[in-house]
């Protein structure tokens, strides 16, 4: 479950689009990210057209359509609080509309690209293309502790279920706030290992 969540689809089924080279896929996505930030309002040829372009590739992927608006829906805050911040900019209140669109698109293109390509063949293509050696380490640790975590916040989970008999409606956001805060705490403690672990082998 935790895998389903968090891990990438490309471990399911072989297609042609994740047989595609990392590199056109995430140059591609550049593009699409590019042009419909800075398509004006009234280009609703180009929001078509990229919505088309993601279906196709969603399609001959085989992502299921279920785990593509799962993850939409995970991330729609966001969109709403971008819609909504523009909403107070000056002359932004007719303009949320387009500007949720817009977050849509690219949200949805960030998924497609990242849920088709390993992780690995993504910091490949920014090693090639001159990142900072520091930034990519950041990013592949983030990413390989990120299901030790979610692990050990299903433990914390399944351990405070084991203890409660009953879920009290007005307890359930102190228990979640507490198991966040212990959750920090265990991820601060365990970052401090494992940095400590790495300067012992010589890791600058």
């Amino acid at each position: 479950m935790i895998d389903h969540w968090i891990g990438h689809y490309h471990r399911g089924p072989d297609t042609v689009v994740s047989r595609l080279p990392a590199s056109l896929k995430l140059g591609v996505a550049l593009a699409i990210i590019a042009g419909t930030v800075l398509a004006p309002p009234r280009a609703a040829g180009w929001y078509l057209a990229v919505a088309a372009a993601l279906a196709g590739a969603v399609i001959l992927s085989r992502m299921p359509m279920r785990f593509l608006l799962k993850r939409l829906a995970w991330l729609s805050p966001l969109v709403l609080g971008v819609a909504v911040a523009n909403v107070f900019q000056p002359g932004g209140r007719g303009n949320w509309p387009t500007v949720a669109v817009k977050s849509m698109l690219c949200l949805a293109t960030i998924i497609t690209v990242s849920n088709t390509t390993p992780f690995s063949h993504i910091l490949r293509v920014l090693r090639a293309v001159r990142v900072p050696a520091l930034l990519i380490t950041t990013l592949a640790l983030m990413h390989r502790y990120l299901f030790v975590l979610a692990e050990e916040a299903e433990r914390m989970r399944r351990a405070r279920t084991s203890r409660l008999f009953t879920r009290p409606r007005r307890a359930r956001w102190r228990l979640l706030s507490t198991v966040v805060g212990q959750l920090f705490v265990r991820a601060s403690e365990r970052a401090e290992r494992i940095y400590g672990a790495m300067c012992a082998r010589g890791w600058k």
